[in-house]
Parts: C-alpha cells; structure tokens; sequence
C-alpha cells in the first residue's frame, strides 16, 4: 500500500515539473500509460540532473558527507598539496583542519600560506589564522594579527572580525573593551554567538537586569525558528534557555 502510495506521489510531482518547465509532451504519455518505468524514467532524467546545480540540495549533500567520512576534506587537501606545494593548498588544508577543531595545525599552515602569498596579505586568511590562534589559546598573538591587519570592506566581515576581537579581548581579561563590543556588534551580526556572550559578560559584571533583557531576545528569536534552523546553534539557545530559567527562578 505504502509503495503505490509513493509511486503516486512521485508520479504526481513528475507531471507537475512537466507542466512547470515546459518538457516534451511525449513524457506525460510515458508518466500516465508506464506509471512505474514512465516515472522513475523521467525522475532519472528530467529532475534529477538538475538537483546538483540547487544550492539546498549540495549543501545537504555535503552536510552528509561530512558526517559519514569528516576527514574527507583533510585527505583531499593533503593529495592536493602534495601534488602541488602552493599557497592555496596549504590554505585549503588549514581550512579543512581548522573546521575539524585541529586548529594547533591549521596556525602554520595558515602562516606559511600567508608567507607565500605576493603582495599584502589577504585580509580573510589572517582573520582565519587569528580564529586558530585564539581556539589555541595564543589570544595575545591573534590580538596582534588583528591589530596589524587592515580591516575588511564589507560590513558583514568587519562585524564578524569585532565579535572576533571581542572574544579575544574577554579572554585577555579586557572585559569591559570586550562589553563595549559585543553591545554594538549584537545589534548587526546574525546568530546567537553575540548576544549569549554578551549576555554571559553582563552576568560576569553583576548586570542581571540588563542580561536578562537580551537572553529574552535570544529566547524570542529562538520561537520564530523550526527545529532544523535552531539545530546550528542548539548549543547556544540551550545555555540561553536554562540560563534564564535560573534567572527568572
């Protein structure tokens, strides 16, 4: 029962995509007098061509498999670079290493890279070699990167560099300079990141009240999104929740 059901459905959904894009009328006869072959014919050779070039289909696809096989991306990167030493493999490599959390390999990677490169260096690979830095715990030296860098262009990437640069500072025990960045960049940069560690530094500093205030804006984001949207920060929307349980008990 299930099986015809299924057949039905997808028979359906085939007509439709005929319909929609304008194929060739020769496949609806196929479709209505072969249900099953006419189908499964069509799915293979009309639709399913096309779902490569959909953005949400490869990023479900790459999201698969990199939880079946993560290192993946880190041997493609290694064959590359032994293929070919240049600065963008090395680059491709950090890359790959820093998103596995092996970012005490991804800093040299990124500093050779950077010292290959002709010209100034790329604004982008020294605030990734500064997000190693400071997940290493060498704050002070991805201060200094940050620091000697010039900023980026857009806005979108200076704020992501300032919720950077906040985090560092808050670990060098600069928290009020940490505070003073974390209020601006909050009202701009997309996600929880910025207003939970705000939050959780106005806690530090003895403003419940006001950190109170923000995780109620965390708390009411968090109810427009589905379970899937909140999956990338469940992390963060869980610290927020218990925490102002705790608050408001």
């Amino acid at each position: 029962m299930l099986y015809a059901i299924g057949i039905v459905a997808l028979q359906v959904a085939c007509v439709v995509h005929l319909v929609r894009t304008g194929r060739p009328p020769l496949w609806l006869t196929a479709i209505i007098f072969l249900p099953l072959v006419g189908t499964i014919a069509y799915f293979i050779v009309e639709i399913l061509p096309g779902m490569g070039t959909n953005r949400h289909v490869r990023t479900a696809r790459a999201n698969v498999v990199a939880k079946l096989d993560p290192e993946r991306e880190v041997r493609a990167a290694r064959d590359a670079l032994d293929l070919a030493d240049t600065a963008a493999n090395r680059l491709r490599l950090a890359d790959a290493l820093a998103a596995l959390g092996r970012d005490g390999e991804a800093v040299p990677l990124y500093r050779e890279a950077i010292a290959r490169t002709a010209g100034d260096p790329d604004v982008r690979t020294q605030t990734r070699l500064a997000v190693s830095l400071y997940e290493t715990g060498e704050s002070a030296d991805a201060l200094a990167l940050l620091d000697a860098g010039t900023e980026p262009l857009g806005q979108s990437e200076r704020d992501r560099r300032q919720l950077l640069r906040a985090k560092i500072l808050e670990h060098l025990g600069r928290k009020e300079e940490a505070l003073a960045l974390y209020a601006d960049v909050v009202t701009r940069l997309p996600g929880e990141e910025a207003r939970c560690r705000y939050a959780a530094l106005l806690l530090d500093r003895g403003w419940e009240r006001k950190a109170i205030t923000v995780l109620e804006e965390v708390e009411a984001r968090m109810k427009r999104l589905d379970r899937q949207q909140r999956a990338a920060e469940a992390d963060m929307y869980r610290w927020a929740g218990e925490t102002l349980a705790r608050l408001r008990g």
